[in-house]
């Protein structure tokens, strides 16, 4: 069997499903979102409690023991965390047993999928358990105190998929009247929202309003979330509309607050709304629409790259839920506050210059009425650049677009685009008039005698992601850049010799980047690279200049989407840059 060096102890141990799956996840969970350091928690060799009162060889072990402090006494066990493969109900139970005979007044059941939160209490004797509780504390906090987080209080979380998997699996099997992944998405994505807007209109030293507190009334909760959700509404027109409503079951709602309470949403390095989604939407409906969503080192990687601006208009046509527009959006703040602090001027000018930079420069499009909705509500909810994003099939022709986005989205009109559009067989672009606005969707050929590509017939049917390349190039201006997701066959395969030929005649080709075949499992399992390239006037193209070419063989996850510490992403952005100056090639 494989071994892994456990997270706690360092100790080399098998690599058991429940390992790998609950236990150094939680483990990790423990030290990095509650705050407990490695020296008060126990993994290995397993602490042990007893299995019945006269038991004097403590038979039960531990899977993990959390202590009050680092010497890890008997009397000083705090939290119980038994992460067996078990149902809820035996869990459970397995878990009452071990405190029971213990001195912890806190457990945990956790399977990978699920979690539980028990406290235990003496009344008149008796042993009682009580599982209302929202979470366990964070170091340092009395269990009384569970819940009360001023904004400054909050931390970022590294785990969100680990949080929203175990939401999503609570719901799917507690919540009454909605029970479908689609829905239970809807809901979630409106409870996340709810939570970034208290983030955001909370000041750093008061109480935020999305908690749950111990003993608290669930109406009480419930209550407050409601009457955010209506200020979110009310603030949000163009996104929601007196149909949405925040449906969740009282329970379910405290259920969701106690497991988000203790994180900044706002501050978190990953695109929450991405991880919720595709925790929730299973692989059949995302790879059906070819929605396969980009991770946040490669969308990073392409944005560092591109080095925007913010002079610059920026677009992706299919920009999901939002995640190349808003780490776009964080990479020119970040210039922002930097510049312009070095001028002086006042914090509140630098805002406003934020806000009108993600309100006039950032458009997206996209063609799922929920994801552009999500996109819309996030740019909202971050910047304010609502008005950006648009429900509409990128690839028709923009004269059939609604008027609102014909007026702000315009051909050659963008400076960079960063975008993974959706890319398949199985879910061809059709129809004559759409196709006859693309070169890429006709027949090429070789000629025999010189070996150029020449243009042939129109075709029946197009893969969504040739088509994508020149509605790109269409988009952008003499100059713009572009970074795109593309299959790997675009750049290796020989029948598309054409579609390259159509590159290095639009543009000058600045880099490929090859990624591992891991980029985006578990959800699927092609191979891809990135193309970036710069639109230029074909009048002054050359043939000959350098590009960069770089190979990734690890982006920082394996096949099952678990982390790993390799991930060769993060330093391709190094190597571009070094390059960039060493031939002296500027944007």
């Amino acid at each position: 069997m494989e071994k892994l060096f456990d997270y706690i102890s360092g100790l080399e141990i098998k690599a058991t499903p429940e390992e790998i799956d609950a236990v150094q996840v939680f483990s990790k969970q423990l030290v990095e979102d509650y705050g407990y350091s490695k020296k008060q928690i126990q993994t290995r060799p397993q602490f042990r409690v007893k299995v019945r009162p006269s038991d004097t060889k403590k038979e039960y072990p531990i899977d993990i023991a959390v202590f009050s402090n680092e010497y890890k006494n008997e009397n000083d066990l705090y939290i119980i965390v038994e992460c067996k493969k078990k149902n809820r109900k035996d869990g459970r139970s397995q878990l009452e047993d071990y405190l029971r005979f213990s001195k912890a007044s806190l457990g945990v059941w956790f399977n990978g999928e699920q979690r539980l939160f028990l406290r235990k209490y003496e009344k008149d004797g008796k042993v009682y358990f009580d599982d209302s509780i929202p979470n366990i504390p964070i170091n340092g906090q009395r269990i009384e105190d569970i819940g009360k987080f001023k904004k400054e209080d909050l931390r970022p979380t590294h785990n969100l998929k680990l949080i929203f998997k175990s939401i999503r699996n609570h719901l799917a099997a507690n919540n009454v009247g909605a029970t479908r992944d689609e829905i239970l998405a809807q809901q979630l994505i409106n409870m996340i929202f709810c939570k970034l807007y208290d983030e955001k209109y909370t000041a750093p030293n008061e109480m935020v309003r999305f908690r749950a507190g111990i003993g608290e009334n669930p109406s009480e909760v419930a209550e407050r979330i409601f009457d955010i959700f209506n200020e979110v509404r009310g603030k949000q027109p163009e996104i929601f509309d007196e149909q949405d409503k925040l449906s969740l079951d009282i329970n379910s709602i405290v259920y969701v607050v106690g497991e988000l309470q203790n994180y900044s949403l706002m501050n978190s390095e990953r695109d929450v709304v991405a991880d919720a989604f595709e925790t929730f939407i299973g692989h059949a409906l995302k790879g059906g629409q070819g929605q396969f969503f980009t991770p946040r080192n490669v969308v990073k990687m392409m944005v560092d790259i591109l080095q925007p601006t913010e002079n610059d208009k920026i677009i992706d046509p299919a920009c999901g839920s939002g995640g190349f527009l808003i780490d776009t959006l964080k990479y020119i703040w970040e210039n922002i506050d930097i510049n312009y602090k070095k001028l002086h001027w006042k914090q509140i000018e630098i805002e406003k210059k934020k806000i009108d930079i993600a309100t006039n420069n950032f458009r997206g499009i996209d063609k799922d009425y929920f994801l552009s909705k999500v996109a819309k509500a996030y740019m909202n909810l971050v910047g304010d650049g609502t008005t950006g994003i648009f429900c509409e099939d990128s690839l028709e022709i923009p004269t059939h677009w609604k008027q609102e986005t014909q007026f702000k989205i315009k051909p050659e009109s963008f400076d960079v685009i960063l975008t993974n559009p959706p890319f398949g067989s199985k879910i061809p672009v059709a129809g004559e008039e759409k196709l006859k606005q693309f070169e890429l969707a006709h027949q090429w050929k070789k000629n025999k005698t010189d070996k150029n590509w020449e243009k042939s017939k129109l075709k029946d049917k197009e893969a969504p992601q040739i088509l994508f390349i020149e509605r790109c190039l269409q988009l952008l201006k003499v100059g713009g850049r572009m970074a795109i997701v593309l299959p790997e066959g675009t750049f290796g395969n020989t029948d598309l010799g054409y579609i390259r030929k159509f590159i290095v005649e639009n543009c000058r080709l600045v880099a490929v980047i090859d990624l591992p075949i891991e980029t985006f499992m578990p959800n699927t399992g092609t191979k891809t690279s990135i193309l970036v390239a710069q639109k230029v006037d074909k009048k002054k193209l050359k043939n000959d200049y350098p590009v960069f070419m770089a190979i990734a063989e690890t982006c920082g996850h394996d096949r099952r989407g678990n982390e790993t510490k390799e991930d060769d992403i993060s330093q391709i952005v190094d190597n571009f840059k070094k390059w960039q100056k060493q031939i002296n090639y500027c944007w």
